[in-house]
């Protein structure tokens, strides 16, 4: 017998709308699979482990989601690209420890269930895993009337890598003299959201509206760009030159990532003119009235993702990343110091 309840659909939750969007999600799971991981549908994600090539292999997780930039996908109706934000935000950290992303599962909680909106957030997700490089074994619908509105969702999830335990980037060998290499981001990424909102005012505001600082894109799809995912650059980056440190700069900007990938004893000497601020945040200063301290140590400003490597290893580095399609640069330099971060 197929599984209906009259009375549970009466209480809000309509069960076969859940089915429906497991259905209309299937096809972009299916571009996420790896060699023998097996699709959604029992009660756990199956993904069986190769462990070919690894001598003493340790498992690393990373567990994030959207946050309130989801009120921009809300406002806007655009859902698409949400769920590669989801993703980034747990394989970016995985990465700074070295290890290769696996697999990714996710969570969606919503006041109603329509599946064509919950198959467009999958979407997003299957697209940052292809881009990661992990497979999209499993996740969660959980329908939620009276607890979220009937228009809005919340998104998470959690992705677990492998790497050699001599291979894991633990800070070890860094030394005053190491240079510290910016990734570039593509815009706000996922941090700072709540401030944002409150800058633009976006639930008051028509996100239609353009700026000439963000060159012809409308707010709302410069707030939606999605977060940019650092695993291939990054994987490509090991094989060629020895990572001292590595930081995923999400909320608390520069002043509280990059010094989670310093020892102690250290810091990173940073001039201010040498960061490539991205218009986005030259915007939200001057509209907000945000002093530089709190804009560096709120947003990425422009930087997604710091690495450090002896100064001898630079160029090669540099190379490797602009082979990857990144434009990389140099930022900072590794100093004796208690501070983590000199912004000058």
């Amino acid at each position: 017998m197929k599984s209906f309840s009259e009375s549970y659909k009466e209480a809000g939750v309509d069960i076969t709308a859940g089915y429906k969007a497991v259905e209309l999600m299937k096809k972009h799971i299916a571009r996420t699979m790896t060699n023998g991981a097996e699709q959604i549908g029992g009660f756990g994600g199956l993904f069986p482990l190769d462990l070919t090539g690894y001598t003493h292999p340790v498992l690393v997780s990373g567990t994030d989601g959207v946050g309130t930039k989801l009120k921009i996908a809300f406002l806007t109706g655009k859902n698409d690209t949400v769920g590669i934000d989801c993703v980034a935000m747990c394989v970016n950290d995985v990465i700074c420890c070295g290890a290769k992303p696996l697999f990714f599962l996710d969570y969606i909680a919503c006041g109603k269930n329509y599946p064509e909106k919950i198959a467009d957030i999958v979407a997003g997700i299957a697209e940052g895993c292809v881009q990661s490089g992990c497979a999209l074994i499993g996740g969660e619908t959980a329908e939620m009337p009276g607890f979220y509105p009937v228009d809005e969702y919340d998104l998470a999830g959690f992705a677990v890598g492998v790497v050699d335990r001599d291979k894991v980037i633990d800070k070890t060998g860094m030394k005053a003299g190491d240079v510290m290499i910016a990734l570039p981001s593509s815009g706000v990424h996922s941090n700072g959201f709540s401030l944002v909102r409150k800058i633009f005012d976006v639930e008051n505001t028509d996100l239609t509206v353009t700026y000439p600082e963000l060159g012809g894109k409308t707010l709302g799809e410069a707030l939606l760009t999605p977060t940019v995912i650092y695993v291939k650059p990054m994987l490509a980056l090991f094989d060629k030159v020895r990572v001292k440190g590595a930081s995923h700069i999400t909320g608390g900007g520069f002043y509280e990532n990059m010094p989670r990938s310093i020892p102690k004893g250290l810091g990173v000497k940073i001039k201010k003119e040498d960061v490539r601020v991205l218009p986005i945040f030259k915007l939200l200063q001057a509209k907000g009235g945000v002093s530089d301290r709190d804009m560096y140590n709120t947003f990425n400003m422009g930087v997604g993702m710091s690495v450090v490597v002896s100064k001898e290893d630079a160029e090669v580095a540099l190379a490797t990343l602009k082979e990857q399609g990144v434009d990389a640069y140099v930022i900072g330099e590794i100093v004796p110091s208690e501070d983590g971060v000199i912004l000058e």
